[in-house]
Order: structure tokens, then sequence, then C-alpha cells
């Protein structure tokens, strides 16, 4: 059985709980965002190239991606508050390494320690308040959870954007450190550990190899897109050898006597739903917003703090909306919420794609704030009642595993964006820039330098080996291509918050989520 007493949320210890959850969650979601508003400071000053910025994104992703699984079965089985404090420390060191890392290689390795501790730390914070609080507090306590957790992941692009254009983008790792040291006090001396004493605490090894091989050669598979395409034998083969590891895996799984992630949670197909619709949206979530910062900022002429200033409608209406929305699964069931909230958070992407020119910063409130509102409303009641879903779906023997599973759906689903999203919009921005040059008086070396920048995107420049009589013509063909690219990969993100809702309304049965044992 779970060794913690449940706890009423608005109790002292409750709060504290939250409080060191919350802090450790915060510090893993802001890095994610807030990068991406710095990613042009940060190529300026580290002479980085437009795949070494997918390769920094990714970095961390792909040991995230590889070892939460295995993260959230440690806690299950050797405590949840020492594998946090584990994860939050190895997090913090990282985050110290990656502030002052020299180059951007050094800054690809640091960022992948991250990843790992992030393993440790993510599925952690969501156990310990799944097995800290009773099935009638718990959708309100994840409500609370999410909603500042979001409200931090939408905020990093402020926080971000104020330090990149005061040149002190580092700070963005930095500033993990005071934080991570207040969740190690308040978890030090307010947190009691948790971890279930009736289920098998041996490890599975074999299980555990197997999963983070699987994982680790997908995810390296799709970051390698962008860079050498799909046909190149480094994708199909670590693509191919990931998918026969993930077999193996399962084979693993349904004969041990110990499982790392116990197949029978799949039959519960709410369960299941839920993490197809967390890889849809947030895969949708993750390339739209990345693509909106990017297009903001080298095309349309918005400064990396005003970039991050538009998304704060997102942050007041998650700050306003997530925590109730959890409390309403309690009372109504989680079905409709999670069909209506990934509907409109698609439609919310597809009225972003179709701001062309959008005129500047001065027009922010007739071109995009409409579609970020509607972006918002959908993601606000979706949050916070999909976690609640997922955890309330498998009994408190599996807190740890379910959030695992479910973190490891989001960065798997992060990792897919940004690569296949990535390699797409090099192919749509390579054939428009290709398309333009056909009219254009260039000489065939000038036009291999043009297409030489395709793969920076919106920061590709003009060569200097173009005549100046076409440098305006080539300049203007950038800027138009690489809008077209945000529609479209926008226009994609958009579909795939549809076909979450589509999942949540085929497989999400509408059940009040109730502590069961037997689930």
């Amino acid at each position: 059985m779970n060794t913690q007493t449940p706890v009423p949320l608005n109790s002292i210890s409750g709060k504290w709980i939250l409080a060191s959850a919350v802090l450790a969650s915060g510090m893993a979601f802001i890095d994610g965002t807030a990068l991406n508003v710095v990613l042009p400071s940060l190529q300026e000053d580290l002479s980085a190239k437009g795949t070494d910025l997918f390769w920094l994104l990714n970095a961390y992703l792909l040991m995230l991606a590889a070892l939460v699984l295995v993260g959230g079965a440690l806690g299950d089985k050797r405590g949840r508050k020492k594998v946090f404090i584990i994860g939050i420390m190895i997090f913090m060191a990282a985050s110290a390494a990656c502030g002052f890392a020299p180059d951007i290689n050094y800054l690809i390795a640091f960022r992948s320690v991250q990843g790992l501790g992030g393993a440790l730390m993510i599925p952690g914070s969501l156990s310990i308040i799944s097995a800290s609080f009773s099935a009638k507090e718990r959708g309100k306590a994840i409500g609370t959870w999410s909603a500042v957790t979001t409200l931090v992941t939408v905020g990093g692009p402020v926080l971000g954007g104020a330090l990149a254009d005061a040149g002190l983008w580092r700070m963005i790792f930095f500033i993990n450190i005071p934080i991570g040291l207040a969740s190690l006090l308040i978890l030090w001396k307010k947190v009691p550990e948790s971890r279930d004493e009736e289920i098998d605490h041996a490890l599975d090894y074999p299980g555990a190899v197997a999963t983070v091989v699987g994982l680790a050669l997908l995810t390296f598979g799709f970051l390698r897109i962008p860079e050498v395409g799909v046909s190149h034998w480094q994708v199909y083969t670590s693509l191919a050898g990931g998918l026969l590891a993930m077999v193996v895996f399962i084979s693993i799984e349904r004969r041990s006597a110990h499982p790392m992630v116990p197949l029978k949670l799949f039959r519960n197909r709410t369960f299941s739903g839920a993490n197809l619709l967390t890889f849809l949206l947030y895969a949708g979530l993750s390339a739209g917003i990345l693509f909106l910062t990017l297009n903001l900022i080298q095309v349309q002429e918005y400064s990396q703090l005003q970039a991050g200033l538009t998304l704060l409608p997102f942050t007041v209406l998650m700050a306003s909306i997530a925590r109730w929305a959890g409390g309403l699964v309690d009372r109504y069931g989680p079905r409709w919420l999670l069909t209506a909230g990934p509907a409109v958070a698609g439609t919310g992407l597809l009225m972003l794609s179709f701001v062309q020119d959008s005129g500047g910063p001065a027009h922010y409130w007739t071109t995009y704030f409409p579609g970020i509102v509607v972006f918002a409303l959908g993601m606000s009641f979706t949050v916070a009642p999909l976690t609640a879903t997922v955890m309330g779906a498998v009994s408190n023997h599996y807190a740890g595993t379910a959030s695992g599973v479910n973190n490891a759906m989001t960065r798997t689903a992060n990792v897919f964006a940004n690569a296949i999203m990535g390699a797409l919009a090099i192919l749509f921005f390579s054939t428009d820039l290709k398309d333009e040059m056909q009219t254009m008086p260039l000489n065939q070396q000038a036009k291999e330098a043009v297409m030489a920048e395709a793969s920076n995107l919106g920061e590709a420049r003009v060569p200097a080996i173009v005549a100046e009589a076409s440098q305006q013509q080539i300049a203007q063909a950038i800027d138009r291509g690489f809008t077209n690219t945000y529609t479209k990969i926008l226009q994609i993100c958009a579909a795939l918050g549809w076909l979450a809702a589509l999942s949540a309304f085929l497989l999400i049965d509408n059940h009040v989520v109730v502590e069961n044992d037997e689930k």
C-alpha cells in the first residue's frame, strides 16, 4: 500500500507538497519555452547553425524521452521523494554547466544531462501529488500543478525575451539554481517519503534497457531528419532499430514478474486514449509555439521581448481557468472537456496560420491576438483535465509509472514535432526559394549559395556572392518563403489538435475519476 496518508489540499502540508512539486517542475518547463525566444541571440553569440538549434532543443528531449519511464518506475519502487531529489540535484548542476557553456557543442551536451535530471524529476512531481491527496481532491491538486507549471511554461518566452534583449540569455539557466534550492529545502523539511510497499521493488533491468535503447533510437532518428533527410541510412536504421527495441520491450513486459510498465494499464481505454491525445496535442503545441516565435522575431520584426509578450494572454487565461477546469473533472468527468479543448486549440492555431504580413507589433491586437486567445482557451480547458484523467485512470500503485508514461508521450511528441516539422519546414522553405529564383537573373553559383542558407529558415541571409541588384529580391523571397512555411506548419499543427479531440471523443469514458485500486 501507499505509505503516505492522504492530506487535505488546503492544509499546510498540502500546500507545501504542491509548492515543492510546482517549483521543481517549473524549472524543467520554463527552460524549454524560454529557449525558443532567445534562439536568435544564442545563435549569433555562439555562431550556431540552424540545425544546431534543433539539436539544442532536442538534446534535452532525447534524454528525457528515453529515460522518463525509468524515472517514474524508480520513484514507485525506491521512493518518490528520494528519486525526485536526485533528479533536482542533477538538473541544477547541469543548468549551471549550461550557463557557463563556451560554445554550442558544450551547451548541447549539458542540455542532455539536464534531460537525465528531468527524467527523474518530472514524473516524481506528479506521482507525489497523486499519492498525497485523496481522489476527491486530486483533480483540483493536479489542476493547480498544471495551471502553475503551464503558467511558467508560457511565461518562459516573456522572461527569455527580456533577458535576450538585455544580452543575458545565459541567465535562463542560472535562474534554476535558486528555484531548485527552494524546492529541495521544502522537500527535505516538509514532504514525507512515499512509495508503494505492496508492489515488487525489484527493478526490471531488461525492460529498462530495452525502453531506453528504443526511445533513444527513435528520438535520434527523428532528430536526424532535418539534417540528412528521411532516406539517409542513419534515419531509417535508427527508426527501425528503435521500433525493434520497443517490440522487444513489450515482449519483456508481458513476461516479466515485475514489469517496469505493466501492460495491463493500457487495457484501460481511458488511459490509452488520454496518452494518444497527449501525443497528438503536444506535437501540435510544441511545433506551433516554436514556429510562431521564430516567425515573429525573424520575419515580423518583433523584438525578442515583444515576441514573448504575445503569449501573455495565454498565461493569463491558463492561470485563471486551469485549476477550475481540473475541478470540473472531479464533478462531471473528462470526456467533453478533452474533446472540446483540443478542438478549440486547433482552431486557434488555424487562425494564427492565416496571419501573413502582420505589419509589426503595432498591429498585434488585430492579427495574432484573436488566434492566441482561442488557442489559449482550448489549452486552458485541456491541460489540467488531461493530467487528472491520466493519473486518475490508474491506482496509486502506479502513480509514478503513469506519470512517466504520459511524460514520455509528451516529450516524444515534442521531439517528433521538432524533428518532423523541422524537416518539413526546410523542405517547404527550400521549394519556395527554388521556385522564386527561377525568374531571377542569378547564375548557378549564386543560386547554390542561396539554397545553402535554406537550413537556417528565417535566419537565412542573402549571400555576399549575389549581385547587389538582386539582393533585395532575395531578401523578400526569404521572408515570403518563411511566411509560407509558417502557414503550412501551423495548419498541420491545427490538424493535430483536431485529431486529439477525435481521439478523446472515441476513447475516453466520461466516468468521474475516482480512486480505485482495481483499475
